[in-house]
């Protein structure tokens, strides 16, 4: 009998946010795959729970598929979770999945947290239709060219985005996209939670005045009949 591959949601900060849920699915499992051990580790060790972790990232998510792949071949529960927030959603483990369903493992969501959906609902923009869109390129040029991929798109958008390229990127989205209204969301559910809502020239014009950018940023863009 083949194992069961829980897809388990931690919290994007607050650690109130695990579902009871969640915690007893964790203290159950026969192993955990997670992006970042230490990140994880350190999230059970908060909880009390003490299970065997192994890592998968995009960077060896292939290499890790037969390990985790034979466990659950010999009936063992593998909890599949990411740094923060939902797994799969601009994280790690699809391959996983995907390959999981092909074997006819059992496979069920543990739902929780999500930035992508906390962004959204906090943003004042209309919450759907929405598309999320990961993260835009590091290069410029490229960037722009993912921007124009959804310039006709008449609903809101949400992308991820790191605090390094954030003005860079907002400035394309600018470019692209043109002045519409946007919501920068900052360290969402922690401690120093923020949200700027505004049209996206002022909010690049009020970023750009900061010494430093620091903390995990979900940027929300109105469509484009919000011009």
């Amino acid at each position: 009998m083949t194992g069961r591959l829980l897809i388990v949601a931690t919290p994007v900060g607050n650690l109130d946010d695990l579902s009871a849920r969640a915690r007893r699915e964790l203290e159950a499992a026969d192993l955990v795959a997670c992006e970042d051990t230490r990140r994880t580790g350190w999230l059970l060790h908060q909880l009390g729970i003490k299970r065997p972790l192994v890592s998968l990232h995009e960077h060896n998510e292939r290499q890790r598929l037969p390990q985790i792949l034979a466990a659950l071949d010999d009936g063992k529960t593998v909890a599949l979770t990411s740094d923060a927030g939902t797994p799969l959603v601009s994280d790690p483990g699809f391959v996983l999945v995907r390959e999981a369903a092909a074997r006819d493992v059992s496979i069920e969501a543990v739902p929780g947290a999500s930035a992508v959906l906390v962004a959204l609902v906090v943003s004042a923009l209309p919450p759907f239709p929405f598309t999320f869109c990961g993260f835009p390129p590091p290069k410029s040029g490229k960037r722009r060219t993912f921007y124009q991929r959804f310039a006709a798109f008449d609903h809101t958008l949400v992308v991820f985005e790191s605090p390094h390229r954030l003005l860079a990127s907002l400035a394309d989205a600018l470019e692209v996209l043109g002045d519409r209204p946007a919501a920068v969301c900052r360290e969402l559910t922690k401690v120093h939670e923020e949200v700027l809502r505004g049209p996206l020239s002022e909010l690049l014009e009020t970023l750009r005045g900061r010494p430093a950018l620091k903390g995990e940023f979900v940027v929300v863009l109105g469509g484009a009949s919000d011009r």
